[in-house]
């Protein structure tokens, strides 16, 4: 079962590590094209975390959320182990640990995660993200479906 979990894992991967490269391959920093009215693609090169949390930081962020990324790979890793029956649980971690490691990949290569993903409504645009960062979102939201679940069994139970 491990070997499933973690295959999902490198479908992940690869998926977003294609996506930045085509991205990568057609547009410059910063060009953007317009899809439809409320989504754009974009170049954009983020050097902190989410929303570009410490993106300014003088470059020690690089180093530090790629030890966050190594140390929660890990760990997830041993949960996907212990857990690797959990269905719901287990894909959910997959989905998180792709991410981690799609966008570690980035920030090891080039010191920064490519981004590429810009919706927008009303002149306001969401932070720009990629499908590393799509992964980890969903996964966190199966391991919160997840968490509810097991809440419902453990009350039926009663």
């Amino acid at each position: 079962m491990l070997k499933r979990w973690l295959l999902l894992a490198v479908v992940v991967i690869v998926l977003d590590q294609l996506s930045k490269a085509a991205i990568n391959s057609h547009f410059v920093y910063s060009e953007s094209m317009a899809v439809t009215s409320f989504f754009n693609l974009v170049l954009a090169h983020n050097t902190g975390a989410a929303f570009s949390f410490l993106s300014d930081a003088g470059g020690m962020q690089r180093w530090f959320f790629s030890i966050i990324a190594i140390v929660a790979s890990v760990w997830i890793v041993w949960l996907l182990r212990k857990h690797q029956t959990e269905k719901l649980f287990s894909f959910a971690l997959a989905f998180i640990l792709g991410g981690a490691l799609g966008n570690l990949i980035d920030r090891i290569a080039y010191g920064y995660v490519v981004d590429f993903l810009d919706f927008h409504w009303a002149g306001y645009h969401f932070a720009a993200f990629n499908v590393a960062d799509s992964a980890i979102t969903c996964g966190a939201a199966l391991l919160i479906w997840d968490s509810f679940k097991g809440k419902q069994h453990e009350a039926a139970a009663r």
